[in-house]
């Protein structure tokens, strides 16, 4: 007779902050250090049985027993089955998950918020990191997740996936810990009446949620992009309702598992975080965003919907990340050689199919002053290519660094690049040698004359996916002024720049500062402009058009919660 399944001992206040107060500690000091911290190793040798964690067998054996098969979650409301997810690789992963009836889910959520609340933001954070902590010891399941519902090569989704993306989870319930308690939660009040007794009252202050969060999930980065407004709302008291992107619905649901799991061993109601999986066509959440219950929402994708969403979101405090022209203004170099390498890296991961990916080259027609010498616009950009060429020559390497084409709009983009202009880099076909049926292109580059009122439509204009432009211009100054009106009408995730003049760089860095864009100069080693650290960097910066947050800092926190004030005579 098999042995009955054993049930998880409960988690306790004790045991929770034994395990995880020295890592909120550290996080929180990393936060105001702004200095090089990670709790979760992005090594995949890292993980494996002598850590106490899935290796790379055993992540992909998980991954493997969760397809073709339905996705349990044990939530109210739930009214159906839906699924359909295949992945850019070719493989139909064939997993269902529930479909819920909202008119159930949402009470349900709404009536797991007191007791969420009034555990204070000390619980809240610890098990937040016990979330964080057991999906980390499944990264290499959840990268093979991320893999076939984003499109990432195995390496990228293992990095970018799992531990970068737990570090902008973690770096979240730091900036909601330090700004719930700023505030201190009691307090003495006595003010002096000269010869008469004082005026004494006692003071309570408890940070109070808004109410039910929605996050609203995209195909590109869905733990990446996902996690920083989940711990943001779930730290501060919210329920988190879980919308995934139609075609990347796998990691968020076996987070929202993990999640309701975690809440359930501490003793809280795992409805405080659930899934909103949606049928084919559905569109359910532009039917949530607009439901009075709904008081935060967290988007990352389409500018459209992104407006739409700020536009008529009225009842909910929103948290966009939208498109953006990122651009490099290119004066000079004191190594031609690295920037080469920098630049042909940047273009080419996961395909360009990053909110951060450089778009928009700008390029003096004069040319540069280089290390090397002298470089024409021709010249250097015959040179960029070929850098590319050589990166991505081998096709086992090239598939490595671009991964698969996320999607056929990015497909048709790609396709539709040498229409645009002069083509000085042509995008090819690579075939995938594991996944035959993996979309798999280089990037393309295409030239611009600045000059010429056809071109500047074009790179006003986002082109996500692995399409560049090289834009002549007649001079550094007008390069600047190209960005400058870039970044204030169309937006920039990204902006960075090479040169060798105090003049120049000062430009730049003033363009950047009065438009809010992030500016990364001179990068030519190992570091990239579409690549951000947690804990130092800031992704995004909520001050121009392509997104009105940034991800993490106290505002992307602080309006997720109000501090409610209870005063008695002392």
């Amino acid at each position: 007779m098999a042995a009955a399944p054993t049930q998880a001992p409960p988690l306790t206040p004790e045991g929770l902050a034994e395990k995880h107060r020295p890592t909120l500690e550290r996080a929180l000091e990393a936060i105001r250090t702004r200095e090089y911290w990670s709790p979760y190793p992005e090594h995949p040798k890292a993980y494996g049985e002598e850590h106490g964690t899935l290796g790379p067998a055993e992540g992909k054996a998980a991954f493997d027993a969760l397809l073709g098969r339905r996705f349990e979650l044990d939530q109210p409301g739930t009214d159906g089955w839906v699924g359909g997810e295949v992945s850019p690789y070719g493989v139909e992963l064939g997993v269902e998950y529930p479909h819920a009836d909202v008119e159930a889910l949402l009470p349900a959520m709404r009536a797991a918020l007191p007791a969420w609340r009034d555990a204070g933001p000390d619980a809240r954070a610890l098990v937040c990191l016990e979330i964080l902590a057991r999906i980390n010891a499944r990264t290499h399941e959840f990268a093979h997740a991320v893999m076939h519902t984003s499109g990432q090569a195995y390496l990228m989704a293992m990095q970018a996936g799992g531990p970068h993306a737990q570090d902008r989870g973690l770096e979240a319930v730091a900036y909601a810990y330090a700004e719930q308690t700023r505030t201190p939660a009691s307090a003495r009040w006595s003010k002096p009446q000269g010869k008469r007794d004082p005026l004494e009252l006692a003071k309570e202050f408890t940070p109070v949620p808004r109410g039910v969060s929605l996050m609203i999930g995209c195909n590109t980065f869905p733990t990446w992009n996902g996690y920083p407004g989940l711990f943001a709302s779930l730290a501060t008291g919210n329920p988190v309702l879980v919308k995934p992107h139609p075609r990347a619905v796998l990691p968020l649901a076996m987070t929202v598992r993990v999640a309701r799991e975690v809440l359930a061993e501490a003793g809280f109601d795992p409805n405080t975080v659930a899934l909103a999986a949606e049928r084919d066509g559905e569109g359910i959440a532009r039917e949530l965003a607009v439901r009075p219950e709904i008081r935060i929402i967290d988007y990352t994708g389409s500018t459209a919907f992104g407006d739409w969403l700020e536009a008529n979101a009225r009842q909910a405090q929103v948290f966009t990340e939208k498109a953006g022209v990122n651009t490099i203004v290119v004066d000079s170099t004191d190594d031609y050689r690295g920037m080469l390498g920098n630049l042909a890296f940047s273009l080419s991961l996961y395909s360009g199919q990053m909110c951060t990916t450089p778009q928009n080259l700008l390029i003096p027609r004069g040319g540069i002053d280089t290390d090397a010498g002298h470089k024409s616009y021709e010249e250097f950009t015959a040179d960029l290519a070929g850098a590319v060429d050589k990166l991505l020559g081998d096709d086992q390497r090239a598939v490595a660094l671009l991964g698969a084409i996320v999607n056929p709009g990015v497909r048709e983009r790609l396709e539709g690049a040498p229409e645009l202009g002069e083509t000085i880099l042509a995008s090819r076909a690579v075939e995938h040698p594991e996944f035959p049926g993996a979309t798999v292109r280089t990037p393309a580059i295409v030239g611009l004359d600045g000059a010429k009122p056809e071109a500047e439509e074009v790179c006003m204009s986002e082109c996500f996916g692995p399409v560049s432009f090289a834009v002549a211009v007649d001079s550094t100054a007008e390069a600047v002024e190209l960005l400058r009106r870039t970044v204030r009408e169309k937006g920039a995730m990204t902006v960075g720049a090479y040169t060798t003049s105090p003049e120049v760089e000062r430009m730049v860095e003033e363009a950047c500062l009065e438009e809010c864009a992030q500016l990364s100069l001179n990068l030519t080693g190992g570091v990239y402009v579409n690549q951000t650290a947690a804990f130092s960097d800031f992704h995004g910066s909520g001050g121009n058009p392509a997104a009105n947050a940034a991800l993490c800092d106290g505002a992307f926190v602080a309006s997720r919660f109000r501090v409610v004030e209870v005063r008695r005579q002392a």
